[in-house]
């Protein structure tokens, strides 16, 4: 079986999951939070070497105050054991997103564990916070017109391939396949240009219940697709 080298995944449905429990939405993102080591586990052990997941977008903001604050108090516990789990797993951990909203405290946090990790060798995890594509590509666009006004940039040089280098994973392969839980079949502002030539897959299992043999059954459908790039069937 073909393993996909980057997975990218919307973990959605932390809400649901809580609600058809009984319980409040906080704690469907907490049993959300509690799931991501589980999977990057499953990953490194399938051989999947790079996991990109959505954790809080742009538009996240407009929601109820108090679970907007909910979120980023789980986001930062998490991230503080991170500096733990990345050492254990030999794992290391990337954020992406305009990290400028968050609070100073949660910046240099973000900061120290990506230092901290960026000598291990395992698993890429990718977290992306405060993350929206679009506003991925108007700050890689306004870069890109500063190093133009400066001299640094000319107009023949600006190809697809220049692009990549200014969006947020300059440092990481595309995705390969992009998994969304929950049943909703939308990209909601994720990985635009990335996920150009991504495989898709949905499942309307909640983020809390996916577990490693829900990736198994994602990435056995990735296998499954006829790879196309430009007309021509990937070998």
């Amino acid at each position: 079986m073909k393993i996909p080298q980057h997975v990218a995944i919307i973990l959605d449905g932390n809400g649901r999951w809580a609600k058809s429990k009984g319980l409040p939405r906080n704690a469907g993102h907490t049993a959300g939070a509690k799931n991501v080591e589980t999977i990057c586990q499953a990953a490194h052990d399938m051989g999947i070497k790079y996991v990109t997941m959505y954790a809080f977008s742009t538009e996240n903001w407009s929601r109820p105050q108090a679970e907007v604050d909910a979120l980023m108090n789980l986001l930062e516990s998490y991230l503080k054991n991170c500096l733990r789990t990345a050492d254990k797993n030999n794992m290391r951990i990337r954020v992406i997103g305009e990290i400028g909203r968050l609070s100073e405290k949660f910046q240099k946090q973000i900061i120290e564990l990506e230092e901290k990790s960026a000598v291990n060798t395992g698993l890429n995890l990718t977290i992306a916070i405060n993350y929206g594509s679009r506003d991925e590509m108007v700050r890689a666009m306004k870069h890109m017109v500063e190093d133009h006004d400066a001299g640094n940039l000319s107009v023949d040089e600006i190809t697809p391939e220049k692009f990549s280098t200014y969006l947020d994973t300059k440092d990481i392969p595309d995705p390969d396949l992009m998994i969304r839980t929950s049943g909703e079949q939308r990209l909601s502002n994720y990985l635009l240009w990335q996920l150009a030539y991504s495989e898709f897959y949905f499942t309307d299992v909640p983020w809390p219940d996916f577990n490693k043999k829900e990736l198994e059954r994602a990435v056995e459908a990735y296998n499954k697709r006829d790879r196309r790039y430009g007309g021509l069937t990937e070998e």
